[in-house]
C-alpha cells in the first residue's frame, strides 16, 4: 500500500496537505493533514519531517501507544510509526487538529480550514479519519503488503 501526501499550504505555524491511497492509476480515500510548519533548520517539536518516502510499520512501545490502545481497544495494535526518517525519532501518523497536537508527526482529518494571512491552518473530524485510515493501513499489513508514506 502506498500512501501519498501533499503538502497544500505551508504558513508561520502549521502545514496542511492532502493525503491519499495511491491505487496505482488512481487515488482512493482522501484525507486532510496538518504538520508542524518548514524549518531549514529543526527546532524540537516545531518542525515538519523533510519530504520523502518512508516506510511504516506497527509500533507496540511508549505511552502514546498504551494511550491510544486504551481509546481504541476495538482495532489498536501499535502506532502508525514512519521509519528512518532523518534527524527524527517516534515519528507517527495519529489524530489531532492543531499544531500544538504534533511534534514532528502526521495528524489526519476528513476537513480542514486554511490560513490564508500567515498560511497553515487546521483540520477536524480527526478520530474518525484516524480510524479509517488506521483500519486500512493494518489490513494491507496483515495481507503482507508493505506500506510506505511518499511526502512532496
Amino acid at each position: 500500500m502506498k500512501l501519498k501526501l501533499t503538502r497544500l499550504n505551508s504558513g508561520t505555524d502549521s502545514t496542511i496537505g492532502s493525503l491519499c491511497i495511491d491505487q496505482g492509476l488512481s487515488t482512493t480515500d482522501t484525507y486532510f493533514t496538518c504538520e508542524d510548519e518548514f524549518r531549514a533548520v529543526k527546532v524540537e517539536n516545531e518542525t515538519r519531517i523533510p519530504s520523502g518516502t518512508y516506510e511504516i510499520k506497527l509500533r507496540n512501545e511508549g505511552g502514546m501507544t498504551k494511550r491510544y490502545a486504551n481509546r481504541f481497544p476495538d482495532i489498536h495494535r501499535g502506532m502508525l510509526w514512519l521509519q528512518d526518517v532523518p534527524n527524527f525519532e517516534w515519528v507517527y501518523v495519529h489524530l489531532g487538529n492543531t499544531d500544538e497536537d504534533t511534534a514532528g508527526c502526521i495528524l489526519v482529518g476528513y476537513s480542514c480550514s486554511i490560513d490564508a494571512i500567515s498560511g497553515g491552518g487546521t483540520i477536524g473530524r480527526s478520530t474518525e479519519a484516524y480510524k479509517d485510515l488506521y483500519k486500512k493501513v493494518v489490513a494491507a499489513m496483515d495481507s503482507g503488503e508493505k506500506v510506505t508514506i511518499e511526502i512532496g
